[in-house]
């Protein structure tokens, strides 16, 4: 049997659009559009021998058992595609759980999970006091992972972030060795606040970890547990002695996520319950193996080309040098996107196909993840700075502009 769990573009079978059917041996399935599978029929001896078929059973014989019938995706296994089946429910638990602590944000704490289930960074930019830190801490405690933080200040070493090495005397044996003492860059989650307060020195220390997942001390190379998530945060005033992220590091950052104030009665009901002596405390809703297995199916997940065909479209139309991309992009950017954007939006898509339930990706998760992927990719030149247009704005306008792919492009 196959199922179409809400996808955006649909199933059929054999070219009829199906919600769920029987599969029988020999039928072709279409899987949004472009995704092309044949689903075979495993016959038994007894079923594909007809000479033993034909022949007189023996009193004592079993009946043949029926064909063993499996659906396979890109190595996804059956428990892979239950898991991303439940994972419309436990999405639900997931910000249930998260809305004990934080009032509203409800896109944040969605753009939050698609950075970790894809296995990417973020960097949160918002006003002081937006529980930008508080965020971080309880969506760890909510899916089992180990949370530390580091405030980061002009002072701080990069020895302070990954550890640093420790002359032991040992006074039985009157021998000094040297002892790794790990820094909390060694946890599941990461929470690097206000990173751009700290040197640049410092902030490269991040790079190995993010981009390898490891850290190297000396000659040693020390991996780092999976999963492992970097969630830095930036304040957007008091930009004296302050230290820019510079475009390279900023590109490492899957999204750029912009943390606004609360609506009028959200922020009544943060203040009620932020000033009471008892609230809430979150449960835990994956564990940190389910939450590795999600990263894998992630991977696993088809994508059809027009999707593929559409994140690069989006990511090229950034670039004023591209000959296809819009008059307003040449008139007000001076650099655009790179590849690893085209990479992050599938991914993205992909992670937001899972935290619906859903293993079939349309081009409008690509759009639901252009902004975050995007604005923090796209350097605007003099134009726009005189005009107030942000990258956001621009984005915005960009998926306005950029059509999806039609039959036209095939």
């Amino acid at each position: 049997m196959i199922e179409d769990l809400d996808s955006s573009n649909g199933t059929t079978v054999n070219g009829e659009p199906v919600g769920q059917a029987i599969l029988n041996n020999g039928c072709q399935i279409i899987l949004g559009g472009q995704v092309v599978l044949l689903f075979i029929e495993e016959p038994t001896a007894a079923a594909t021998d007809q000479v033993e078929a034909e022949a007189p059973a023996p009193a004592d014989a079993q009946p043949a058992q029926k064909g063993k019938r499996e659906l396979k995706v890109h190595g996804a296994s059956e428990e892979d595609l239950k898991l991303v089946k439940a994972m419309s429910l436990r999405s639900d638990m997931i910000r249930a759980e998260i809305a004990k602590v934080i009032i509203g944000q409800v896109d944040i704490i969605d753009q939050v999970m698609m950075v970790i289930i894809a296995g990417g960074h973020g960097l949160l930019v918002g006003m002081p006091g937006m529980a930008k830190t508080t965020l971080c801490a309880t969506i760890a405690k909510v899916l089992d992972m180990d949370f530390k933080r580091v405030q980061f200040t002009p002072d701080l070493m990069p020895t302070d972030i990954t550890g640093t090495e420790v002359l032991e005397h040992d006074p039985e044996t009157d021998k000094k060795t040297f002892r790794f003492i790990k820094g909390p860059v060694f946890t599941n989650m990461l929470l690097a606040d206000e990173i751009n307060r700290t040197p640049p020195k410092t902030q490269a220390s991040l790079l190995e970890a993010m981009q390898e997942k490891s850290v190297t001390v000396g000659n040693q190379t020390y991996k780092l547990d999976a999963p492992f998530f970097v969630l830095a945060t930036q304040n957007p005033i008091e930009q004296e002695g302050t230290y820019p992220l510079p475009e390279a590091q900023q590109d490492r950052f899957m999204f750029n996520l912009w943390v606004d104030y609360p609506k009028e009665d959200e922020e009544e009901t943060v203040v009620k319950a932020t000033t009471v002596a008892k609230r809430e405390e979150p449960q835990k809703v994956i564990s940190k193996n389910e939450l590795l297995q999600l990263q894998e199916v992630v991977r696993k997940i088809p994508v059809s080309d027009h999707v593929i065909k559409y994140a690069v479209r989006l990511a090229r139309a950034t670039r004023p040098q591209d000959d296809k991309s819009p008059d307003f992009i040449k008139k007000y950017v001076s650099n655009g996107a790179g590849p690893r954007a085209g990479q992050f939006l599938v991914l993205a898509a992909k992670a937001r196909a899972v935290l619906e339930g859903r293993i079939h990706v349309s081009c409008n998760d690509v759009a639901k993840a252009a902004v975050p992927v995007l604005r923090h990719r796209i350097i605007t030149n003099f134009a726009a700075d005189s005009e107030g247009l942000s990258t956001t704005v621009l984005v915005e306008r960009l998926l306005k502009t950029i059509e999806q792919p039609d039959d036209k492009d095939y």
